[in-house]
């Protein structure tokens, strides 16, 4: 279920913190979809998610078009996430806070990778994502869809 949101909580930072991509969409001129994966991207504050444009010219383009956007996240052991839709505006560096924010990012990931603007998603709902084995079977656990992922990932824990 949807829920509007005052401010994000420790369950949605956990669940970005522990994310190793989300997914962005946008629609386009035409009001067509479109779902691009983003690599860096952190909880900024309660009510604000940034993503690095690095290299999204679509999706920076729709934003610019339309600023509604929905960002889905999974941790894809649990098989748990969210779905956060907001509003998103492109910062770029004549914006005074783009030095901030672009570092910001990069003392959390990496410097690696050029940081041509950062997508600034004001978080207004969100709504939990389930695999439906957790609906369809009462009895799924976390540690039985860890146990399955990494079978299926062919991973081990550490």
């Amino acid at each position: 279920m949807e829920i509007g949101l005052e401010k994000m909580d420790n369950r949605i930072k956990d669940c970005i913190d522990k994310s190793v991509l989300c997914w962005l969409a946008t629609v386009d001129g035409d009001h067509a979809p479109n779902v691009s994966p983003k690599e860096v991207f952190a909880f900024y504050n309660e009510k604000t998610l940034l993503i690095a444009n690095i290299a999204s010219p679509g999706s920076v383009r729709n934003i610019r078009n339309n600023p509604n956007v929905c960002v889905s996240l999974v941790d894809i052991f649990v098989q748990k996430g969210y779905k956060l839709k907001g509003t998103a505006k492109i910062i770029n560096n004549s914006d005074a806070s783009f030095p901030d924010k672009v570092k910001f990012l990069t003392e959390l990931f990496t410097d690696a990778f050029p940081i041509n603007e950062v997508i600034e998603i004001t978080v207004v709902k969100a709504a939990p994502i389930l695999a439906p084995s957790y609906l369809f079977f009462p009895d799924t656990t976390e540690s039985k869809q860890i146990e399955n992922a990494m079978g299926a990932y062919g991973v081990r824990p550490r």
